[in-house]
């Protein structure tokens, strides 16, 4: 009983010459995201190592499902005043979320905590997407990702067909050739199949082109922004698939990737069109056959093609919060774009290293000497400085467009509609979109 006293005793004894917040309980910061199966984990990781790293704050993170889920579950939050402090959006929610109200932007809350970041630094193609028509970042990049051409070596090899180049892209001339090359030799069932067929397809044509997907510099420049996909650039590039369907150097295998990666893993198709962040999922799918990657085919006519555009999402801050929860919230972000955080980032799931001195050591370390692949949506994206059009979309109701122009793609791909039908239908169709939208935010 002596003893339990002297130890009680002692106890407080020592928390009394202890400094006035020792056993305090760190802030919690809540971080509402969408990612799930390795990437949740490799996130949880992350989480993880911040927490460890120090003992004011106390990061939580809750996967509230997919993207149109966990911005749904954002936004309710907000409405009832119940919102995290940290919000992960997909890249066509990023419009919506600038003219919400809701948002404590970026570059202030950083700034407002003490830390003088060198924006410069950070991939501009990137960073280009996020900011405001003043130039100011709005949300911290996290998970970005460009599409790219995966190819199925093992058929190139059996063709005599010579291994593309990681950095020169292809014509679309040629991609047709050696699609039908393939074909007609029954090496491949398909030639090509794409996954997100608006974002490959259509977006990030016009981007690599530099061909407007809207007016008003995508709708940079004001909400009253029309589309303007049914040019005649654009619509000879899905005259030009909906050909390839008759002789299966195109098939269409579905609007997301599920359907499309299937095609290409049973080594349906020979061409596989999806983002960077599949690299990690081919890696250990893939047990059959080599493949390989490289950079979108562009048209003949484009001597200087323009960078890819981004997909995947970003992290917004919602206001609501105290300001020592802020300080949290502004050191947490600063732990995501450490080296160590972005190489452990690119390196598991393929989504880019956000800032140029993460991706220079990387390079530094010969990290793309042994895994070329990693790099070839990074210079795709960088071969080239960002113009009004390339540098990204800023649309209202972008989940409902996109859901348009992948109704009338299909309309095609099934012959019910011809490429100029549903191209026009898409327009005005996303037009109407479009009027509701600026007339709730204007």
């Amino acid at each position: 009983m002596k003893l339990r006293r002297l130890l009680i005793c002692t106890v407080v004894a020592l928390g009394l010459a202890m400094p006035a917040g020792v056993f305090a309980k760190p802030v919690t910061i809540e971080w509402w995201h969408a990612m799930r199966s390795a990437r949740g984990k490799v996130v949880d990781h992350m989480i993880e190592e911040f927490n460890a790293s120090q003992t004011e704050y106390k990061v939580v993170g809750t996967n509230k499902g997919n993207y149109d889920e966990t911005m749904n579950a954002g936004v309710a939050a907000f409405r009832s005043k119940k919102q995290p402090h940290i919000l992960q959006v997909f890249e066509v929610g990023t419009q919506t979320m600038m003219l919400s109200g809701a948002v404590y932007p970026v570059y202030k809350l950083m700034a407002d905590a003490g830390y003088n970041i060198d924006w410069s630094n950070y991939l501009q193609a990137v960073l280009s997407y996020y900011m405001n028509a003043d130039g100011n970042l709005m949300s911290m990049p996290f998970n970005s990702s460009t599409p790219i051409m995966y190819y199925n070596v093992s058929m190139f090899e059996k063709a005599g067909i010579a291994p593309l180049s990681k950095t020169e892209p292809i014509t679309w001339d040629q991609l047709g050739e050696i699609t039908k090359k393939l074909v007609e030799a029954g090496i491949a069932p398909a030639g090509m199949v794409t996954a997100w067929q608006s974002w490959t397809q259509i977006e990030n044509y016009s981007a690599i082109h530099n061909l407007p997907f809207a007016s008003k510099a995508n709708g940079y420049k004001g909400l009253d922004c029309e589309l303007q996909i049914n040019n005649p650039k654009v619509l000879n590039h899905i005259e030009r698939l909906k050909t390839w369907t008759k002789d299966k150097r195109f098939m269409y295998g579905g609007q997301k990737y599920q359907g499309p990666k299937s095609e290409f893993l049973s080594q349906s198709a020979a061409f596989y069109i999806d983002s960077i962040s599949g690299i990690a999922k081919l890696k250990s799918a893939v047990k059959d056959f080599k493949w390989d990657a490289a950079p979108l085919p562009v048209e003949s006519w484009m001597t200087k093609p323009q960078n890819s555009i981004i997909g995947g999402a970003s992290l917004w801050v919602l206001k609501g919060h105290t300001k020592k929860e802020y300080k949290g919230v502004a050191a947490f972000l600063k732990f995501l774009s450490s080296n160590e955080m972005q190489e452990y980032w690119h390196k598991e799931t393929g989504y880019f290293p956000i800032t140029l001195t993460a991706y220079n050591d990387l390079k530094s370390k010969g990290y793309y000497k042994e895994n070329p692949l990693q790099e070839v949506g990074i210079t795709q994206l960088n071969r080239a400085i960002p113009t009004e059009i390339s540098r990204g979309l800023r649309v209202g109701y972008f989940v409902q467009i996109r859901n348009i122009i992948n109704e009338e793609l299909e309309l095609v791909w099934n012959g019910s509609k011809t490429p100029k039908e549903a191209l026009d239908e898409a327009v005005k169709r996303s037009n109407d979109q479009l009027r509701t939208f600026e007339k709730t935010y204007k």
